[in-house]
């Protein structure tokens, strides 16, 4: 399948990447971005990676055949493109580890010759601390705004301030001296809609007014997002997690990182979160992290032109972007360890450690809430939970979990039908659509009018005498002796605000179930970790709310009696809300440990761990049952990427040999020889194969193997030979070997190719049990593996390969590993 979408530079007039690529892991249908690593520069240019090398053990002759045999030297005459790699293909793991450690042993042996070398030693061994500091300065101050506007755009849809228009509604109010405290969100520097257009705050007419300016900011929001999304930065849409992980994995999808997607992103998604549809602005906040550090990756050649380095670095990142989107730092490490990260060696954990602190002590700079606190939803309980409410928790993890299993069926069967359909085509008019029947739904309800962070606020908030809300509408104690301690209340009838606000919040409920399964993976920057918080924290209220009231009523029962006496403050419902949230949370992603950590992180209170591991442990364990897959797993698989779940065991007994190609009746493998063909026939080999990569033989009859060498690199050369070596014509020999074997007097110049061949390709045997060769390609992140049997080449396997057996096994079609 041609692929209009690689730019190969002056070879592609030699390269049609197809379906049945040997080393390359898919095919892209119509990808029409020609993004590069640095966004722009195409990846041939002599400017982008510059770096020549073969793995540790390679040994390499001049490329022109004269020459000593040495061992090659990364840092000397590089060949631009030559270990580099086209859009839309994986790294070798194995060998970009290579070229580091080639080049770190390099600057160690001259760090001892003279002091500017050791100097360069020293800043190249600083350099991934200070680069670690930019990008929790850059992510955490990119947040800290994202905040700030979201928070001004959300309250614009409502009014806007006299004093300034740049302020929102609650930094308006807060100097005036006109408020009372029942209702201190009401002033007179702040006016809705209604009274700047219709002069007055109350009637049916100001209602309307009102209404119809919500849904005009919401349409001109959503409007504004998908459309600049479209125009320019179409990987800005998503919440980016699932494409996060795939990249880490090794997948390289130019332009998802750029700067292009950084900036539309940041807008955007200020824009989306304000537009009042069912999404939050966390996940996307680790796309935007990583972004930041792809970019300031370029400063630093270490992480420029070496892939497996920079991955370590948006592996910090991913921990980055939760830190600054939950004021998380420690749950954000283990968010990247657990959740997104494929490679996280010790001295990543440490890095991911620093750069969300320094991330987080940004963010606390800059105070966008204007509370001291990282979130709008921070909060603290000071009541002690009982062991007999731990099975209303673990109902709460049972709810979580079946929600978590039932939205990603019904979100990935109305993504596949998105993508099938016509509706696929019309990303705009849905956006428009979807954003339409969020604003004429969510307006009427208080709770469903608020944004996500604040409902969840809301909803986390644990009652006491000074509260106004409608959550807090019990009826008041007759005297003062009921009332608890540090201003906590004990428990109370629920009054006729609270059955109002009960009756919201059950409509908002099945309202936020219904709507999020649209809105999530619409052509929007979309997160999902607010949505699904909502969802559960609106049940753990609900929830919370009953107990509270049966505790009330019935505190005579056995399992309240010794525990709950009349006027105690026996049951928070606020903390049922927590977790809640933390249970729907667990039981759409899979997350755990990090889950239970960025919860705790968020209440600051150690003895609600319990509680939360509880229910996030109920959650999975629920949800697995019915498929093990999370949301970012099932949309990995949705868009076909080429990744290997490291959590996914391989039951199947089949043996290398039934999974590698060729197959029985398949044409032979296309192979090269040591030294038996001339430069034309490796050219026409090329046109005629179509793969991204040859193994390397010693001769066509004993099919001995001698080493694996990729089609990019074998083009990159010839080319670079025939511009820039005399002699070198169609007829000239290709020669793998250590030494050139003897040529007759009038035969032109042989092309020398060992320095790009790989003299350790990873082997397996033919009887070699598929779950072995799965757990090699996982561990060591391979492109392929060769099957030999005594020594002797068999066949290939190739990571899609794999993925296409274990889809048929799994009776899925094999053809949609194919990235979509």
């Amino acid at each position: 399948m041609e692929n209009p979408g690689y730019s190969s530079g002056s070879f592609d007039g030699l390269h049609h990447p197809s379906d049945d690529d040997d080393d390359e892991m898919v095919d892209i249908a119509g990808a029409t971005l020609d993004f590069s690593t640095t966004d722009d520069v195409p990846p041939l240019s002599s400017g982008g990676y510059d770096e020549y090398s073969t793995s540790s053990s390679s040994r390499a002759a001049g490329m022109n055949g004269s020459g000593p045999t040495k061992l090659v030297d990364p840092l000397e005459d590089p060949l631009p493109g030559v270990g580099t790699y086209e859009d839309f293909n994986t790294i070798d793991w194995v060998r970009e580890k290579s070229k580091d450690r080639d080049r770190h042993r390099e600057i160690t042996n001259k760090s001892r010759e003279s002091t500017v070398a050791l100097l360069h030693s020293v800043s190249d061994a600083f350099s991934g601390w200070l680069l670690m500091l930019l990008v929790g300065l850059m992510a955490g101050a990119l947040a800290g705004g994202i905040d700030i506007a979201a928070h001004w755009m959300t309250d614009l849809k409502e009014g806007v301030c006299l004093i300034g228009f740049w302020f929102n509604h609650e930094h308006c109010c807060w100097t005036s001296n006109e408020t009372t405290f029942q209702e201190r969100d009401r002033c007179p520097q702040w006016k809705s809609w209604a009274e700047l257009i219709a002069g007055s705050a109350e009637g049916p007419f100001a209602y309307i007014v009102n209404y119809l300016m919500y849904i005009f900011w919401a349409l001109l929001f959503s409007f504004l997002a998908v459309t600049l999304v479209r125009a320019f930065a179409p990987y800005a849409c998503g919440s980016g997690i699932p494409e996060i992980k795939t990249i880490l994995s090794g997948f390289i999808i130019r332009g998802y990182l750029g700067k292009w997607t950084l900036i539309i992103k940041t807008i955007t998604l200020v824009l989306a979160v304000s537009s009042g549809l069912s999404l939050g602005k966390e996940g996307p906040l680790v796309h935007v992290a990583c972004c930041c550090a792809n970019i300031l990756c370029h400063l630093f050649t270490k992480y420029r032109k070496n892939e497996a380095k920079r991955r370590e670095v948006l592996s910090a990142a991913a921990a980055v972007g939760v830190s600054v989107a939950f004021g998380a730092p420690i749950g954000g490490v283990l968010f990247s360890l657990e959740e997104v990260s494929y490679y996280f060696p010790l001295k990543t954990l440490w890095r991911s450690f620093f750069a969300a602190l320094v991330a987080a002590f940004t963010l606390r700079s800059i105070n966008p809430f204007g509370n001291s606190r990282l979130v709008l939803f921070y909060v603290e309980f000071h009541t002690p939970w009982h062991l007999v409410e731990l099975a209303p928790f673990i109902l709460l993890g049972i709810f979580g979990g079946l929600w978590g299993a039932l939205f990603i069926k019904a979100n990935i069967a109305w993504c596949r039908t998105r993508k099938t359909t016509r509706l696929g085509h019309y990303p705009v008019i849905e956006v428009l659509l979807v954003t339409a029947v969020t604003a004429l739904i969510a307006f009427p309800n208080s709770y469903t009018r608020m944004s996500g962070a604040e409902l969840i606020s809301e909803l986390f908030n644990d009652c006491s005498l000074l509260d106004s809300s409608q959550l807090c509408g019990y009826k008041q104690p007759v005297n003062t002796t009921e009332t608890g301690v540090d201003n906590s209340l004990a428990d109370r009838p629920a009054g006729a605000g609270l059955c109002t606000a009960l009756w919201q919040l059950a409509l908002a409920l099945i309202f936020k179930m219904l709507i999020t399964v649209i809105t999530f993976g619409m052509k929007v920057p979309s997160g999902l970790f607010i949505p699904s918080m909502a969802v559960g924290a609106i049940a753990g209220r609900l929830l919370g709310v009953g107990m509270e009231q049966l505790a009330y009523y019935n505190h005579d029962w056995l399992i309240f009696r010794g525990w709950c006496s009349p006027g105690a403050d026996c049951i928070t419902p606020g903390l049922y809300a927590m977790v809640g949230a933390a249970a729907c949370l667990g039981g759409v992603t899979r997350m755990t440990v990090s889950l239970v950590v960025i919860m705790f992180e968020l209440t600051g209170g150690l003895e609600y761990i319990v509680p939360l591991m509880a229910a996030t442990m109920t959650s999975k364990w629920v949800a697995d049952a019915f498929g093990r897959e999370g949301i970012y797993e099932a949309h990995i698989r949705l868009n076909g990427y080429p990744f290997l779940e490291p959590k996914e065991e391989f039951e199947h007994s089949s043996l290398a040999v039934d999974v590698m190609r060729p197959r029985r009746g398949d044409p032979a493998l296309a192979v090269l020889t040591q030294d038996g063909m001339t430069v034309g026939e490796v050219e026409t080999l090329v046109e005629s194969t179509h793969y991204s990569g040859f193994p390397v033989v010693v001769s066509q009859e004993s099919q001995r193997l001698v080493g694996f060498v990729l089609q990019r690199d074998l083009l990159i050369s010839i080319d670079n030979a025939r511009k820039r070596q005399d002699g070198i014509v169609s007829a000239s020999q290709v020669v793998f070997t250590e030494h050139t074997p003897a040529q007759p007097p009038e035969a032109p110049p042989p092309l020398r190719l060992r320095g790009i061949m790989d003299l350790s390709p990873f082997t397996v045997t033919d009887h070699t049990p598929m779950d072995i060769t799965v757990d090699i390609f996982r561990k060591l992140g391979l492109r392929q593996c060769l099957v030999t049997h005594n020594g002797r080449l068999l066949g290939i396997i190739t990571k899609k390969d794999i993925l296409k057996h274990m889809a048929q096994i799994a009776n899925r079609d094999p053809d949609s590993i194919l990235f979509n």
